[in-house]
């Protein structure tokens, strides 16, 4: 399955281009900060020099913060799109100290401009007006991911504060349709975790019952009980299920900076392939932990993402 060379890659990380910047850092997995390449790469393995428009690294906020960082913790800016309200399940990205951090929208009141965004990672559930929220995208192999509007394009900078964004007036992408998903005993799901140390790892069950409004009584494939007797029964909400992702036929081969998901501790981790090595193996580059570690070919997978209640594969 091809990925972008590296010379397409790289272009988007020459001196002076606008960027966005992951973090590892405890605290901040799941956030975006604004920057600028200071140093361009001289190849994907080679670090990238950034400084941050929102991160100081003095105490007194006036020298920005600066630091070389690896290609994959890096992506160009997301078009900015004027989306004037949100529905209740869409992913999002809410604007908060001085970042961007990905979230759910788990309340929208209807006629006013307020929504509820619950975030994974810290189990927090905090309010956003339409301006602090921008639609969740990933970027796949040089493309985003869901898929922009042909009428949307690059946008004017946006003047934002720990509390406000205006974003530029760029046509939105209008009455997007979100779907409910509702799981049925015997489904394949995935379950995701929020205990520390397993953020992003998605967990092979199936589903027993549905318990309450948005609950699910599930049993784990690989997990076991305390006493090791059987396998793990739990309740989960909705928001921590996915149904098991379909599969998309054998891929021949996996390239560098190609998003995967990765076996390993008995769930799937998204990762993206650093290199590419002999007798179909290669090291993978994870995000949120900042670990690389080797893999054989038949533990990895394609990346798809479920949104909407579709799952989404680059092209």
């Amino acid at each position: 399955m091809a990925g972008a060379g590296q010379g397409s890659i790289l272009r988007y990380f020459k001196k002076g281009a606008e960027v966005e910047i992951s973090s590892n850092d405890e605290g901040f997995r799941g956030s975006w900060f604004a920057g600028t390449v200071i140093r361009a790469p001289k190849n994907e393995s080679s670090k990238v020099l950034v400084q941050y428009k929102t991160l100081t690294a003095d105490e007194a906020g006036k020298q920005p913060l600066r630091e070389p960082l690896d290609v994959v913790q890096l992506r160009p800016p997301p078009p900015r799109e004027n989306r004037p309200v949100f529905k209740f399940s869409d992913e999002v990205d809410a604007y908060y100290n001085d970042g961007w951090w990905e979230g759910v929208i788990t309340m929208a009141s209807e006629g006013e401009d307020e929504y509820m965004v619950f975030f994974r990672g810290t189990r927090e559930q905090l309010p956003f007006t339409a301006s602090q929220l921008r639609l969740h995208r990933e970027w796949v192999n040089g493309k985003w991911v869901p898929p922009l509007e042909p009428s949307s394009s690059s946008s004017t900078d946006v003047k934002a504060s720990s509390s406000v964004v205006n974003p530029s007036s760029i046509e939105a992408e209008a009455n997007k349709v979100v779907i409910e998903f509702n799981f049925n005993p015997g489904d394949l799901v995935e379950s995701c975790s929020d205990e520390e140390g397993f953020e992003g790892a998605w967990f092979p069950a199936t589903v027993l019952e549905k318990t309450a409004a948005g609950k699910y009584l599930i049993e784990y494939k690989t997990l076991t009980n305390d006493d090791d007797t059987g396998l793990l029964r739990e309740e989960v909400d909705e928001l921590h299920l996915r149904p098991s992702p379909p599969d998309v036929g054998v891929v021949d081969r996996f390239e560098v900076d190609e998003k995967v998901d990765a076996f390993y501790n008995d769930c799937w981790w998204v990762g993206a392939i650093s290199k590419v090595l002999q007798r179909e193996r290669y090291s993978v580059y994870f995000e949120n932990s900042g670990d690389e570690l080797k893999f054989e070919h038949s533990d990895l997978r394609v990346h798809q993402e479920w949104r909407n209640g579709k799952w989404h594969i680059a092209s």
